[in-house]
């Protein structure tokens, strides 16, 4: 099987929009559409994470409009964001899709389910929560902290978002960056400024918006976040398993926002059992 590291960028015109995504594992059964975080591009993801699920499942990662190398300019709502995943994915010729979506892209993903629900099967969130939760609107100042940290520092701010600043944390930080940098060629194009500051914006918006009704999403939901989340507080995650009908929560201990990076190990197992499992749970 084609590794992460290894998987060639392709691409796709939707609606005059130049779409780059990878596309790897099975050629059967329900593709799993990955939606990333806040100023990712592909090569942000996780190699285990990727490379688990597709040992077992079709797994298809883009670069959502205006994101790295795919084309225009990022809009600055989460409901738009949401509007072109769905043309993407259908796009492909794709009618039922998993989806997972960690961070920014979990918040999409539950918009995509909302406004596409026949298109989605099971969906998995990973440091998210819902919008209008609380808290969330207060990213800028937690991101531009960060920034100022890695500035000074002269680190990835990702060592500060997403591991805890424990013995254990940034063992776990070095790790996921040396598995980041394992693929060597053809990788994609940096975010833009201006990609980074729309998604901020849509970050803060959906932190002030008004609550979705995610009674309304049946279909069986994974959710998972570390229990240090600095971005996405981890009661926030367990609220928005409560908010769904058919959620089950994982906490992992003494992690970040990056908690499923930081624990593959336990977290690509859990992942692969849900989407195996049965429909309705």
């Amino acid at each position: 099987m084609t590794a992460w590291k290894n998987a060639p960028t392709k691409s796709i015109d939707v609606n005059g929009v130049r779409y780059v995504y990878r596309d790897l594992g099975l050629t059967r059964g329900v593709p799993v559409v990955f939606l990333h975080h806040f100023t990712a591009t592909l090569d942000d993801w996780d190699p285990r994470v990727i490379d688990g699920v597709a040992d077992k499942h079709r797994v298809i990662a883009f670069d959502n409009r205006g994101v790295g190398g795919s084309g225009s300019k990022v809009p600055t709502t989460i409901d738009d964001m949401a509007t072109d995943a769905i043309a993407f994915i259908r796009a492909l010729g794709l009618n039922k899709v998993d989806l997972f979506g960690f961070s920014l892209g979990g918040a999409v993903a539950q918009v995509v389910a909302l406004r596409a629900p026949d298109l989605v099967r099971k969906i998995v969130l990973a440091g998210t929560g819902p919008r209008g939760g609380g808290g969330i609107d207060k990213m800028a100042t937690i991101v531009g902290g960060a920034y100022l940290k890695a500035a000074l520092t002269r680190k990835d701010a990702r060592n500060y978002l997403f591991f805890p600043r424990t013995p254990d944390g940034k063992r776990a930080a070095a790790a996921y960056f040396d598995r980041l940098a394992e693929r060597t060629t053809d990788r994609d194009t940096t975010i833009s400024v201006q990609a980074r500051l729309a998604q901020l914006r849509a970050i803060i918006a959906g932190g002030k918006a008004a609550p979705d009704d995610l009674s309304a999403i049946t279909q069986p939901v994974l959710v998972a976040n570390g229990d240090h989340d600095v971005m996405v507080a981890s009661e926030h995650s367990v609220d928005l398993a409560n908010r769904l009908p058919n959620a089950k929560v994982v906490i992992y201990p003494d992690s970040g926002h990056g908690g499923v990076f930081q624990h593959y190990r336990e977290f690509v197992p859990e992942v692969l059992e849900f989407l195996d499992g049965p429909d309705n749970t």
